[in-house]
């Protein structure tokens, strides 16, 4: 995309991220934080130039590699999810993807640590952070089913990719009273799923039903 090209879309995203906030409130968004974060995000360079004209949609949007970038009420729901009961220092994401989600919540947190198994997204996702100026956001390329144990524990571990599971491997790299969003189950049905890690072991709230790429790789 050429400068003219970027202005241009940059000028008109103002207005359509706006009427995006209004939808994301009217769908029940109420984090101040969140919304914001995301009116502040430019998810029009998270996707190819082809389906720029769609990125304030809510709607999920192709990305290559049979992988999507998130419709944008269910980022924002994980992520207020994620950070309900407080603020976080690091938060752990399983799925880089097109990045959108790891640069929303880097203006959320301190620290992001974000895995990704396909390496041409995870490259396509660093230019944008560097694009965008995000210095907090540590990449991995690598099974994201096994988390970053040698950075746990996390205070927040969000994934964007279902597993047929709860994954012990990620609830096991929480610290005492960490949160985990996720989508959980097969194919056909799936749930949005809260995980709280206590001191025994985990609580659990399922939310509401989501549709997520299945989560591949040494999940247990």
């Amino acid at each position: 995309m050429n400068s003219i090209q970027h202005q241009g879309i940059g000028m008109t995203s103002a207005r359509t991220r706006e009427r995006l906030i209004d939808r994301l409130r009217e769908e029940g968004i109420a984090s101040r934080q969140v919304l914001e974060a995301i009116r502040n995000t430019p998810r029009h360079i998270f996707v190819d130039e082809a389906l720029a004209s769609r990125a304030y949609e809510n709607t999920a949007l192709p990305i290559g590699h049979n992988q999507t970038i998130s419709q944008p009420y269910i980022v924002a729901r994980m992520t207020e999810l994620l950070l309900e009961r407080g603020p976080q220092e690091t938060v752990l994401e399983i799925g880089t993807g097109s990045g959108y989600q790891t640069a929303i919540l880097s203006r959320l947190v301190k620290r992001v640590y974000s895995v990704e198994r396909i390496a041409p997204l995870q490259q396509q996702a660093r230019r944008r952070f560097q694009e965008l100026g995000l210095r907090n956001i540590r990449l991995r390329h690598s099974d994201g089913g096994m988390g970053l144990p040698e950075y746990a524990p996390f205070d927040g571990i969000l994934v964007t990719a279902a597993p047929e599971g709860i994954p012990r491997v990620l609830v096991e790299q929480l610290r005492p009273g960490g949160v985990m969003v996720l989508p959980v189950g097969s194919r056909q049905e799936q749930a949005l799923v809260r995980v709280t890690r206590t001191e025994g072991g985990y609580g659990k709230e399922i939310l509401e039903p989501v549709i997520f790429v299945p989560l591949l790789g040494g999940v247990r």
